[in-house]
């Protein structure tokens, strides 16, 4: 069984809409008290406090606030798990110290199993029956439909969202692709996307360069918006109307643009899984390359080949390779760039030669091959994979082995997991386990 995700669009009723701000806004008040408890009681009393500890204050603490107990007792741990999750992630040096949200900055809660909500769908359209708040209407199709298993509620940009995850038998995730047992490479550029070869064929894919088309339209808003009332919460002043106005439709732009993007990677990957179970390209550092200029360097070119860079997607491109390839029980390579240079190594006799990032058409002044520069790319890639490039005796050394795709499924942490745990931690101390003093959970 493989998991994966469908994401529907919800319509509630006005009535139904007001319970939903009400458990969004209930849900980042527990968020909020869990992280002020973990800060107060380190900073007063030196200790730290764990999941669980918050998890066993949760009956005494909808004790004193009545109104949780009208909630999800699972949704509640969830919450708690996030507050976890994001320490956790603190002290691994992933992310900044957690802060408190505002009721923008939380999007939702989740489900993390069947108690609690219903979903009537058998893949398209239907309702969704969530506990203490109804019935709502939904609208979208999944690709593929299994047996529901967790479901996350998402407000974002004024609208509902409702994120299901389903348990997917895998013969009917293998049998939902087709593809042939090919080979191809692919280089990504910022001109053209992709230029592909599969020793046969070979050809270009132009950038669709979403975010630079729409980059006009956001710069007149934005000049628009320096005009308005903007927001000082140094001083409590609010933004004008008008302000949010166009603030409003910046983001719709830019809305805009990120899903045309993942519709264009979806549309593309799914064309070369298509002749090809097997797919060769090299490792991109997309973070470095997308850095800042250092100091004294041309920063004003840099940020432009930067907006370029991200505006192809070229993580999500990976990315939609890799998993739409695990489905099928493909094989996604990488490279290793600095051994093989691939844009500077000639594919007929190994030569390496510099280029600078103008210079389009690979010309060797060893042989004389001459061809497009990142199609050249793609057939080292391909002689790389195959152990026939000049000059490198070997084809799976040195390769990233995270970059193949497995059908060995990793476990998850999964509240099931976390319940292990627990259950481990009460038979060490005999069943008896301490309940937290009243300090451990606080308003906040």
């Amino acid at each position: 069984m493989a998991l994966r995700r469908a994401t529907f669009r919800l319509y509630p009723t006005k009535k139904v809409n007001d319970l939903l701000h009400y458990h969004r806004r209930l849900h980042k008040e527990l968020y909020n008290a869990a992280v002020s408890n973990r800060i107060t009681s380190y900073k007063k009393f030196g200790k730290s406090v764990s999941y669980f500890e918050q998890q066993n204050c949760l009956p005494d603490f909808k004790e004193v606030w009545t109104e949780y107990k009208q909630i999800n007792s699972q949704s509640l741990q969830a919450t708690l798990k996030r507050v976890d999750l994001a320490f956790t992630r603190f002290f691994k040096g992933l992310g900044g110290y957690p802060k408190f949200k505002s009721i923008r900055r939380y999007s939702g809660w989740s489900y993390p199993s069947f108690s609690g909500w219903k979903c009537h769908s058998i893949g398209d359209n239907g309702y969704l029956e969530l506990a203490k708040i109804g019935s709502i209407q939904m609208r979208g199709q999944a690709r593929l439909w299994g047996h529901p298993k967790a479901l996350d509620i998402v407000h974002r940009n004024g609208k509902w969202y409702a994120s299901i995850v389903l348990d997917i038998d895998d013969e009917l995730l293998r049998n939902s692709r087709k593809t042939d047992n090919g080979v191809i490479a692919i280089d990504l550029g910022c001109n053209d996307a992709i230029a592909w070869t599969n020793g046969q064929e070979n050809g270009l894919i132009p950038a669709p360069r979403f975010f630079r088309n729409a980059e006009k339209k956001i710069k007149q808003l934005s000049k628009g918006k320096r005009r308005k009332r903007s927001p000082n919460y140094k001083k409590k002043q609010k933004a004008s109307r008008r302000w949010k106005k166009v603030q409003q439709q910046i983001s719709k732009v830019y809305r805009k643009v990120a899903e045309s993007r993942q519709n264009w990677v979806h549309q593309i990957t799914i064309r070369i899984i298509s002749g090809s179970s097997t797919v060769v390209t090299e490792q991109l550092e997309v973070k470095n390359m997308s850095a800042k200029a250092k100091k004294g360097k041309r920063k004003k070119q840099k940020s432009g080949l930067n907006k370029s860079i991200l505006d192809v997607g070229m993580g999500m491109i990976k990315q939609s390779l890799k998993a739409k390839l695990d489905d099928v029980s493909g094989v996604f390579l990488e490279a290793p760039t600095k051994k093989i240079k691939p844009s500077q190594t000639c594919p007929k006799c190994g030569h390496q030669e510099k280029k600078t990032l103008d210079q389009r058409v690979h010309i060797c002044s060893n042989c004389g091959y001459t061809q497009q520069r990142d199609i050249a790319s793609g057939e080292v890639l391909l002689l790389w994979h195959s152990n026939q490039l000049p000059g490198f005796g070997t084809n799976l050394v040195g390769a990233d082995d995270s970059s193949s795709t497995s059908r060995t499924r990793k476990p998850a942490g999964s509240m099931k997991n976390l319940g292990q745990r627990k259950r481990q931690k009460s038979q060490a101390t005999l069943g008896d386990v301490e309940t937290p003093g009243s300090n451990e959970v606080s308003q906040g």
